[in-house]
Parts: structure tokens; C-alpha cells; sequence
């Protein structure tokens, strides 16, 4: 306790009567705590003048580096699948061709009509009416409705049914009503929709008049 007492008296006779010594003559204690304080300001402007920038833009760049690690396993799955996702698109070209082949051309619309009418003419069908509608352009195609009023028994009204959905080319029969007339028979009006692919200068009428509207969003 003595030493203990004793190195403290020491200590403290270091601190009394600095007032107005040069810091270079103060004994070795006042010294070394005064190294202490300006090594621990150094530390502090050190930190925020430097290091804080230094530590946040590692962080950034910690960042950076796990989003193009996650980019780059998504661009090494899109790698693996890239031949299975060119095989579906192939398939999807096939399949879109496939359609395209189902649909007429505006000089094949005629040949398709008259195909109709003889299809209901083969089952014995009376036609009481028709007569092509409007024609409907949108954007990849063109719809042209039929209205169509026809006469017959169940059986070939329902024949005629199959042989249109049997047609090469697509078309539809909506709207179907059928009405109960004399000797059995049957007088079904519909609407017979077909559908053709549009031509280049359809097309490029098309892509204009939608070019407005798409700077008008």
C-alpha cells in the first residue's frame, strides 16, 4: 500500500507546476498522456475526415460485388437453359406458322366463302340468307363475319356444323339459333366468322394509325 501510495504521490508531484514550461521539459507522465490525447484527436479526424468515407464506400462496393454475383448466376442459369429455350422457340415458330397456314390471304377470301356455301349445298341445306359483314382489321389479322340463315333437318344442320369446323381454314359459327318450322325441318341463323392474315400494306397501316396512340401514353 506504501508503493502503491507513494507512486501515486510521484505521479502527481509530475502534473504540479507546468504553467508556463515549454511541453518539451514536462516530466515523462504529463507527456506521455498529452501523446495519448493528440494520437487519440488524430484517431477521431482520421475517422471522420477519412475512414468513414473509406468504410461506406466498401460497403458499396460489397454491394456492388453480391448484385453482379446474383447477375451473374442468373445470366450462368440463363447459359444452361439457353439450348431447351431455343428448342421452344423453334417450336413456338413451328406452332405460329402452323396458324398462319389457317388463315387465308385477302385473294384466297372468295375461294373460302364459296367453300361455305358448298359445304351446306353437299348436305342438302337450303341458305335463306348470305351475307358477308363488314370486314374487322385488327392488329395481326382480319375477321370477316357471315350472317347465315339456312334450312334442313337436324342431322345435316349438325353435319354442316362438322364439315365447317373440318374446313383447312378456321372458321367459327356463332350466335346459333335454331327454330322449329313445318315437315320436321329446321332454319338456323348464326354468324360465320373466318379470319385472314393481313397483308403487308394492312400491316403497315396498322403500325401507323397505332403509332399515335402509343405517343399519345
Amino acid at each position: 500500500m506504501a508503493d502503491v501510495k507513494n507512486l501515486g504521490e510521484r505521479l502527481s508531484a509530475q502534473f504540479r507546476g507546468l504553467n508556463g514550461r515549454n511541453p518539451g521539459q514536462w516530466p515523462l507522465a504529463p507527456r506521455a498522456l498529452c501523446a495519448l490525447g493528440v494520437l487519440l484527436v488524430v484517431v477521431a479526424l482520421g475517422w471522420f475526415l477519412y475512414w468513414n468515407g473509406q468504410l461506406e464506400q466498401l460497403e458499396l462496393g460489397e454491394m456492388q460485388e453480391q448484385k453482379l454475383k446474383d447477375e451473374y448466376k442468373i445470366k450462368i442459369q440463363q447459359a444452361v437453359n439457353l439450348p431447351g429455350l431455343r428448342k421452344q422457340k423453334e417450336q413456338v415458330g413451328e406452332y405460329v406458322a402452323t396458324l398462319e397456314k389457317q388463315l387465308p390471304s385477302k385473294a384466297e377470301m372468295d375461294a373460302l366463302l364459296q367453300d361455305i356455301s358448298q359445304a351446306g349445298q353437299g348436305r342438302g341445306l337450303q341458305f335463306e340468307l348470305f351475307k358477308p359483314g363488314q370486314v374487322l382489321v385488327k392488329e395481326y389479322y382480319a375477321e370477316l363475319p357471315i350472317d347465315i340463315r339456312i334450312t334442313g333437318n337436324f342431322h345435316d344442320i349438325g353435319a354442316f356444323s362438322s364439315d365447317i369446323a373440318n374446313l383447312p381454314r378456321i372458321v367459327t359459327i356463332n350466335n346459333v339459333s335454331l327454330v322449329a318450322g313445318k315437315d320436321r325441318l329446321l332454319s338456323m341463323d348464326a354468324v360465320a366468322k373466318t379470319f385472314r392474315y393481313l397483308d403487308k400494306d394492312e400491316v403497315s397501316a396498322q403500325r401507323q394509325a397505332a403509332a399515335p396512340k402509343k405517343g399519345k401514353k
